[in-house]
């Protein structure tokens, strides 16, 4: 049916997310306590179960048969269990494949550097980020080093070596497995993602000596992306970190996922580039005026968030009313309409 998601809830039908939008399987039961605790229990047998009933909640990856595998969690609400389960295809695809802005091969070819791919939960992170790992794997002779929870695409090593350690199973912690990876010689680094100052300031000191970094966050454009990255450390490291960060970063795309008018959906990106005027920016702590320099640079390959729902628009592929409940400036977007 094309799901991106499958929820498991009590009270309610075995429920699919379909181009984004919650659609109840009423052929089947309505579910109760006792299904979703052994639908649960069954994804998570004997050892992870007696972690999930003391965490109270746990993440996942669960392969079905061979067919098809899931990202999980399963967690408790009001005294029952509920499991989401998002489906991770089998097959890796391409930046082509996946309509995302050509200019995300160029990020491929560095041999240093700090790229972040951000956005909204269920928006596609993952799957950007697999995209760009697999090219690197069919196009060069590397080390590619990943640290996941839980690992979510499988690579089939190519031109590259290809580690994949999983937080939980392969390595007790993000941090433990970041420290260790400096010294595992990798040619790329991928986050699964950056959660905390101790990550990033790992992350960002990978970046510095050499290695080529991935990871994602959950912020909605590119100059919040950079304020979260500061921010995130105390006030007297701050301006290190902003020194750090300009020398590092070489590209942010944050992206959304819209429905498309003919059915599924289509991304719509801000892409970043990390330019000596970027840096100068990130260095001189004048991150408002990032969207400004986006948005003059298209000739450098970014690309601001409105002029993608733009195209998006003016091709036909999602409506006016699809651009603007994505639009972060929707005044700007109408202007652009009009042009």
């Amino acid at each position: 049916m094309g799901a991106s998601d499958i929820h498991f809830s009590v009270g309610r039908y075995p429920t699919l997310r379909i181009d984004g939008n919650l659609t109840p399987l009423k052929d089947e039961k309505v579910l109760d306590a006792t299904d979703t605790r052994e639908l649960a229990f069954l994804i998570l047998g004997e050892e992870r179960r007696e972690k999930f009933l003391k965490r109270r909640e746990l993440d996942l990856a669960y392969e079905y048969k061979g067919k098809a595998r899931f990202r999980v969690n399963v967690f408790f609400q009001r005294g029952v269990i509920s499991v989401a389960l998002r489906l991770i295809p089998s097959r890796i695809r391409t930046i082509e494949e996946l309509n995302l802005p050509p200019i995300l091969h160029r990020f491929t070819e560095l041999e240093q550097g700090f790229i972040l791919i951000t956005g909204p939960t269920g928006h596609g992170k993952s799957t950007t980020l697999a995209a760009l790992i697999d090219e690197i794997n069919r196009e060069r002779e590397d080390h590619i080093i990943t640290i996941e929870d839980p690992i979510e695409y499988v690579f089939s090593q190519d031109k590259s070596i290809i580690d994949q350690r999983e937080v939980g199973y392969d390595t007790l912690d993000f941090h433990r497995a970041l420290r260790s990876t400096l010294r595992q010689d990798p040619d790329v680094i991928m986050v699964g993602e950056m959660r905390d100052y101790e990550s990033i300031a790992i992350a960002l000191t990978a970046a510095e000596t050499g290695h080529l970094v991935f990871s994602t966050l959950h912020t909605n454009s590119a100059a919040q992306t950079v304020d979260r990255i500061i921010d995130i450390f105390p006030a007297e490291q701050q301006n290190q970190v902003r020194s750090q960060l300009a020398f590092v970063l070489k590209g942010v795309v944050s992206q959304r996922l819209l429905s498309r008018r003919q059915g599924g959906r289509i991304p719509a990106c801000e892409i970043m580039i990390g330019t000596p005027a970027v840096a100068n920016i990130i260095r001189e702590n004048r991150t408002h005026e990032l969207n400004t320099v986006i948005s003059t640079s298209r000739e450098k390959g970014m690309i601001p968030l409105n002029e993608s729902l733009k195209e998006l628009f003016q091709r036909g592929e999602i409506t006016f009313e699809e651009a603007m409940k994505y639009s972060l400036d929707p005044e700007d977007l109408k202007l652009r309409l009009r042009m």
